[in-house]
């Protein structure tokens, strides 16, 4: 059987006082007596009372809480975010909620309505692949709570966003790859309706035409970044009748599947092919070659994100408004690339 919630008037009508003194004296309200406070609080720690904090933000209007939504927790990156959010809103007297979309525009959707029920005060989030409808994001927006998108995000939404430069770092990488020798750069990238993917794509295609290498439209290839998609676009990719000499992959999981296929078919890497891939999670510097990949900073983004959400609820008249904070991208050369 569902156990009654204990309420405040359970506790009063055990010590025979009014809710409201009740209330005052959980909350250390110095109109009551000390007397008071410690029967108060030993009457609710015997009934097991559970401060209802929902009702509490809506009476004060704040919770203290920031909804935090990512596409994956598995993710040395985004774990790395949330755990400099958490440090820096902790300091402010902010706890966090974080949800997870797995990708998935569904399920984005269903934690974005729960974290709106539960009255946040804020909202951090990177969208999922899936995700091209805004219209739940422009509710946040609707509701008045603070958005500040990071990794992730769409200009059309005109809010706060914290990323590295993606388009720069595919000629990062391009560049480094021809300074090399190769002369057959592949890319395997994330979907174009993704911004930050678009941008890692524009930004290789401009690279190749800068560089006045040959442009081969076959050797892009668009996925979810897994990393059973890398191994299947890396067989693919050597299946072609002039395979590729190099390999650019925006995700490092995907990038440890390329090279799976690469070992196992004693394909030497960086000898024959080269390979490079993105995020700069902690096994590329453990596997055998270690992988090159860019670093995106997650700390200083996690940092700057959660700066710039306290920023917004000191200023709450100011109007939210398209505020891009763009770091720059490191490429990590480890072996595979050499």
């Amino acid at each position: 059987m569902n156990k009654k919630r204990t309420t405040i008037k359970d506790i009063a009508n055990v010590l025979n006082i009014s809710p409201a003194a009740v209330s005052k004296a959980l909350h250390d309200d110095s109109r009551i007596s000390v007397k008071t406070k410690v029967a108060v609080k030993r009457v609710a720690k015997e009934l097991n009372y559970q401060p209802n904090h929902l009702a509490s933000a809506l009476r004060k209007g704040k919770s203290n809480l920031v909804g935090v939504v990512v596409p994956k927790t598995n993710s040395n990156f985004f774990s790395s975010v949330v755990e400099q959010l958490e440090a820096v809103l902790n300091k402010a007297g902010y706890n966090i909620i974080i949800t997870q979309s797995n990708e998935s525009f569904e399920k984005e959707c269903k934690n974005i309505d729960t974290l709106l029920y539960t009255q946040v005060d804020g909202i951090i989030a990177s969208m999922a692949n899936e995700t091209v409808d805004l219209s739940y994001y422009e509710k946040i927006k609707a509701n008045g709570i603070p958005l500040i998108l990071f990794d992730r995000g769409e200009n059309d939404l005109n809010v706060d966003y914290v990323g590295i430069d993606d388009y720069n770092s595919s000629h990062l990488i391009v560049e480094h790859l021809i300074s090399k020798g190769c002369k057959r750069i592949a890319h395997i990238g994330g979907y174009r309706r993704t911004r930050i993917f678009n941008n890692r794509i524009r930004g290789y295609i401009d690279a190749i035409s800068k560089n006045n290498l040959p442009f081969d439209d076959s050797l892009i290839i668009e996925s979810s970044l897994t990393l059973e998609d890398g191994r299947r676009e890396m067989e693919h990719l050597l299946q072609l009748k002039n395979r590729p000499d190099a390999v650019y992959i925006a995700s490092d999981y995907a990038a440890l599947g390329a090279l799976q296929v690469l070992n196992e078919q004693n394909i030497k890497v960086p000898n024959e092919i080269r390979l490079i891939g993105f995020g700069n999670e902690p096994f590329t510097s453990l596997v055998t070659p270690s992988i090159s990949s860019i670093e995106q900073h997650s700390k200083d983004i996690g940092r700057i994100a959660a700066e710039t959400f306290l920023k917004r609820v000191t200023e709450p008249k100011t109007r939210q408004s398209l505020n891009k904070i763009i770091l720059e991208a490191e490429l990590i050369v480890r072996d595979s690339s050499k």
